[in-house]
């Protein structure tokens, strides 16, 4: 039996379970979250924080066995990646990017939680304000 999306889980929030000052509860409770159902992320989520894992490598917040742990351990997590047509990318995503001042990368972890229906967990204080906007539940 398939796990039911609990919520869209932005990289910021992932990405801070790398490193113990950027953890707090806001970020275990989610990490709780997921591990309790299923997490559901647009296809550019690995490309962010496989981006971010090398630049906190380059700058020397952990060195690259940590890197490759911590990428494992996600990789563990029932995260959901969900594939996304360039058509959508480049029309809702762009849309929503213009009308509410986020990068296109954002904008897709909102569409997502729109197209879904499901809450969106994000540190980002623009991107929380842009869910609010739409009428999208941010994960508390």
């Amino acid at each position: 039996m398939e796990r039911e999306p609990v919520f869209v889980l932005d990289a910021s929030i992932a990405v801070a379970w790398a490193f113990e000052d950027e953890t707090t509860s806001y970020t275990e409770a989610a990490l709780d979250a997921v591990t309790r159902g299923r997490g559901v992320v647009p296809s550019v989520w690995p490309l962010e924080v496989g981006n971010a894992v090398v630049v906190a490598e380059r700058r020397g917040r952990m060195n690259e066995a940590a890197g490759v742990r911590f990428l494992s351990l996600l990789r563990q997590l029932p995260i959901a990646v969900e594939a996304e047509p360039v058509e959508r990318v480049l029309g809702d995503g762009v849309r929503l990017a213009r009308a509410h001042g986020l990068s296109v990368y954002d904008a897709s972890y909102l569409d997502l939680a729109m197209r879904m229906g499901v809450p969106l967990a994000t540190r980002d204080a623009g991107l929380r304000r842009a869910a609010n906007r739409c009428g999208v539940k941010v994960f508390r």
